[in-house]
């Protein structure tokens, strides 16, 4: 299996309190770019550090990263939008970052995105590709397009306290501003996606869409932005069976609801449990606390190592291998 990133900006991603995907505003606009070179070199090179919460928790990157160390997995980045160069190869789609959700349209160029990603994976002859996702503040513009398209409106968090509240003021501010009702974009996905949306979420629908027409079993590695791409997919048409592998920290998050969000959208889900819990390294406390529950393929990851019978204690083990290569030079909060 293959791994297809998408990493992106939304400058949603500005507003204080949304997204924990970087230790300051500046910093978290590198996540993207930073998460791409860990997976594909095992470290950052252009970056200027490793991606780390306010609090210290890292990117769950280093988890992914883990994980293809051992199992050795197939990895393609897909630059939709970033908003700083990367050193690691991508297939540039050429667009820009997102707007801010609460501008009247923050994707302008959507079809078009959507129909660059749609005509890839299309091309590709894969028997099963994973996707996964990077782009801080993307719960927030999935939460406002589900909304458009009338779903569930349940998203988690990087952050160990979902604010829920203040993303719903956001969404209901960009709902406002492009003239849309809850709803109003039902089997209008590329619409929801130019009105509400972010670049990343118009990627990831369109290589589930192409991929589909190719006869390609897709898994999405994620949790409820990735749920929301499958969104649109089922709006586009897309009745395929596709299966939503992501973390236990995901699924324990009740304001997430993702086993209600999977079964409204007919995805088979597949939930892994590291094992981080109780344990006394940092990055794996973090993660148990509920920070940094997903992102970066990280539940797609820990389904393949199950797939190849590799033990979670071992990626417990690799995980402390990377996290200490990558961390010195990871800025401190």
């Amino acid at each position: 299996m293959r791994l297809l990133l998408v990493g992106g900006t939304t400058l949603t991603a500005n507003v204080d309190g949304i997204s924990a995907a970087g230790a300051t505003r500046d910093a978290m606009f590198h996540t993207p770019s930073a998460d791409l070179e860990l997976l594909e070199y095992g470290d950052v090179a252009l970056a200027p550090a490793v991606p780390i919460s306010p609090s210290g928790c890292p990117t769950p990157a280093v988890v992914t990263r883990a994980v293809r160390e051992l199992v050795g997995f197939d990895v393609s980045c897909i630059d939709a939008g970033l908003a700083r160069e990367t050193a690691a190869p991508t297939v540039d789609l050429g667009t820009e970052p997102g707007a801010d959700v609460r501008e009247n349209e923050p994707v302008a160029n959507a079809p078009a995105l959507f129909e660059s990603t749609r005509a890839f994976g299309r091309s590709l002859s894969d028997d099963e590709l994973l996707i996964g996702e990077t782009i801080p503040g993307g719960t927030t513009t999935a939460m406002a397009v589900l909304r458009a398209l009338g779903e569930r409106a349940a998203v988690s968090s990087s952050l160990a306290e979902n604010p829920l509240a203040l993303k719903r003021e956001v969404v209901e501010e960009g709902l406002s501003s492009s003239g849309l009702d809850p709803g109003d974009a039902v089997d209008a996905p590329v619409e929801a996606v130019r009105r509400v949306g972010d670049p990343v979420l118009a990627a990831v629908a369109g290589l589930i869409v192409g991929a589909d027409a190719a006869g390609i079993e897709v898994t999405l590695g994620g949790g409820t932005q990735l749920a929301a791409a499958a969104a649109l997919a089922r709006h586009a048409g897309v009745d395929a069976p596709l299966t939503l592998a992501t973390t236990s920290f995901v699924a324990d998050d009740e304001s997430a609801g993702i086993e209600r969000l999977a079964s409204d959208l007919d995805l088979a889900l597949h939930v892994t449990d590291p094992g981080f819990d109780g344990r006394p390294h940092p990055a794996m406390a973090a993660y148990a606390a509920g920070e940094a529950k997903e992102g970066v393929g990280m539940g797609g990851a820990l389904l393949l190592a199950d797939r190849r019978d590799v033990s979670m204690s071992r990626v417990r083990e690799r995980l402390v291998t990377v996290y200490d290569r990558v961390t010195e030079r990871a800025p401190r909060p």
